[in-house]
């Protein structure tokens, strides 16, 4: 029988977490059966099987505050998870438990199932420590201190525990094998590229305005990822510089999502911002499908310029140009196609904003080279074979065939009925680029 694979996720209910969806279909796709532990989303049930993975959900912990709430959360969710491995067991033994953070603390129950034989992969997805830091600064009071220290212990602790690191950049890699005290070999860097035969443009059913310009964002809103930064620019541009022709559709949610949407009002953009909340694949194609620029507001901070951002490929996925305050992980991603700014220089975001406003052919450039770029070094396909490589040596099971099966022809129209944009018909393409909406 095929190996079982146990993954574990405690930030984002699956399949909403993209790079662990694309890996549980990459293992199922090469022989493998997989079952996921994760919180639930709003309405999601306790228990669902979704093309072939079995996903294990439990309810998330309140929202965390102050130290003594995130202890909380951790316990909460250990204890649930624990729990739940116990019922995947009596469904069928697992072979592999992969745990994905934040938070570092399943390594511990990965060493309570290793007399059984299950051997254990750490997703390397975030920098504890440095998400400390760029949230509260440099600990300076003892309890910072002692709260700093514990992360770098269990972030430690999970680097030791693992038999293999799959880390999401060479940045990550570094980390792990330095602070780890890994070989190098023993970790493996598996980009978070996306599908890009799935992310793709498609022609929008609610385009913005003939005259209009919309601006999007995506992801994760909280105090480290700077979408503030992306309100502020926006202020600048339209109750200061006059450009009301400009919208903007900020995608995700987070723990500033009412403080944000609180400081949109008192700078007077309600008219100009929408807030969407959580949003699928789905609704992501048509909102990145119908935006002229993305936006990467994230600040430089010791976790955000070593961290891959989603974003940037998302948005390159669909044609996108976009403006990001300068971080090196980001030039890893976007190259050229990316207008960066120094951090924190809010005039010099709006410029470069401003500039692709008024270039369309800028735009156009930006936008082909951006698609180009992510389909071409980017795409999850090559990344998928490295995956489950590491499986494949763990584990002494080997199925032939690609991670990701080619598709025979590409498809003109998405599951739900909306039409692609032909990416092949190049003068089809770039009016698309200008113009943002079907023929």
């Amino acid at each position: 029988m095929s190996p079982h694979v146990l993954i574990i996720v405690q930030n984002l209910p699956v399949p909403l977490d993209r790079r662990v969806w694309l890996e549980c279909q990459a293992l199922i796709a090469r022989g493998y059966r997989v079952s996921v532990i994760c919180p639930k989303g709003p309405g999601d049930p306790a228990r669902q099987l979704i093309d072939g993975v079995y996903i294990y959900k439990y309810k998330p912990a309140p929202e965390a505050r102050g130290i003594l709430g995130f202890i909380w959360e951790f316990a909460y969710s250990w204890v649930r998870t624990a729990w739940l491995s116990l019922a995947v067991r009596r469904r069928a033994r697992f072979d592999i438990m992969q745990a994905c953070n934040p938070p570092d603390i399943y390594w511990l129950l990965a060493l309570l199932w290793r007399p059984w034989g299950v051997k254990f992969i750490f997703d390397h997805h975030d920098l504890n420590p440095e998400l400390f830091i760029s949230r509260f600064g440099s600990p300076t009071s003892i309890g910072q201190k002692v709260q700093y220290k514990g992360l770098r212990w269990l972030e430690r602790r999970t680097f030791r525990a693992a038999h293999k690191i799959t880390s999401t950049n060479e940045s990550y890699k570094a980390v792990a094998v330095r602070r780890g005290d890994r070989r190098p070999e023993d970790v493996t860097v598996v980009r978070s590229g996306p599908d890009t035969q799935q992310m793709r443009p498609i022609y929008p059913a609610a385009p913005r305005p003939v005259d209009g310009i919309n601006l999007a964002y995506l992801g994760i809103m909280g105090p480290q990822d700077g979408v503030d930064q992306a309100l502020l620019v926006i202020d600048e541009l339209v109750n200061k510089r006059g450009r009301t022709q400009i919208t903007a559709t900020m995608l995700g949610f987070g723990d500033c999502l009412e403080a944000l949407k609180q400081q949109s009002s008192e700078l007077g953009l309600d008219a100009y911002v929408t807030f969407t909340g959580r949003v699928d694949r789905v609704e992501i194609a048509e909102y990145l499908s119908r935006a002229d620029i993305g936006l990467c507001p994230d600040l430089k901070t010791p976790l955000n310029d070593l961290s891959t951002m989603n974003k940037t490929m998302e948005y390159m996925s669909y044609g996108l140009p976009a403006v990001s305050f300068d971080l090196a992980e980001t030039r890893v991603s976007g190259a050229d196609t990316v207008q960066y700014v120094p951090s924190g220089d809010i005039g010099a975001f709006a410029d470069a904003v401003e500039k692709l406003i008024d270039d369309s052919d800028l735009r156009i450039t930006l936008g082909k080279k951006a698609r180009a770029r992510v389909a071409t070094e980017l795409d999850w396909r090559p990344q998928a074979e490295a995956y489950v490589a590491v499986f494949d040596e763990l584990s002494g099971f080997s199925k032939p065939g690609p991670a990701v099966p080619p598709s025979d022809a590409t498809p003109l129209k998405d599951p739900q009925g909306r039409t692609y944009v032909d990416l092949d018909d190049a003068h089809e393409f770039e009016r698309y680029l200008r113009e943002r909406r079907a023929p």
